[in-house]
């Protein structure tokens, strides 16, 4: 909480506008604009919506709800944690932190030779793309098939009638990225 205020006092400087010009609009004092961007006071939250429009951002931009994905923006492929595996022999891994506030999620699925998505992403909502990575799978989207080879790609509602199946001898990779993230 502490640094709103740095964030408040960068992002109005960017804008160019003067303490008491930001009080002004915002309908604050310049000393209680003053106070809040030296931390020695935090604004209530309708006046911090009122400064992150007058400063053309969002409240969750100037509590730093970005920053700890910003500080940690690489997963390295040693660091990719497994997530899930299915009774068929799907594996499901993390491609990114597990951080709260993030608005996507990304997995890689390894499908083993005959396996598919059985009771995995059953709970999943908003839209899904899906990437061939090698290999090639059958999926079935409203009971419609489609053939995907590597390279392919698939973009769908998450809550549509869906099964994956790996449709190739060896083993396939696909990525599937979801958004909204689901908690």
């Amino acid at each position: 909480m502490n640094r709103i205020g740095e964030r408040i006092k960068r992002k109005r400087v960017l804008h160019k506008l003067t303490l008491s010009e930001l009080a002004e609009k915002v309908g604050i004092s310049s000393s209680a604009l003053s106070q809040i961007e030296k931390s020695k006071s935090f604004p209530s939250i309708i006046t911090l919506k009122s400064i992150a429009k007058q400063l053309h951002t969002t409240v969750g931009e100037l509590i730093g709800e970005n920053e700890a994905i910003a500080s940690q923006p690489v997963v390295k492929r040693s660091e990719m944690k497994h997530a899930e595996r299915n009774s068929s022999g799907t594996n499901v891994y993390l491609l990114s932190h597990n951080e709260i506030d993030k608005q996507m999620d990304t997995y890689l699925l390894r499908f083993a030779k005959g396996s598919g998505i059985e009771q995995l992403f059953a709970e999943t909502h908003g839209q899904v793309f899906c990437h061939i990575l090698t290999g090639e799978v059958r999926f079935i989207l409203e009971e419609k098939p489609h053939l995907l080879k590597q390279g392919d790609s698939i973009y769908f509602n998450a809550r549509a009638s869906k099964d994956i199946i790996n449709n190739h001898d060896g083993i396939s990779e696909m990525l599937w990225i979801q958004s909204p993230a689901n908690f």
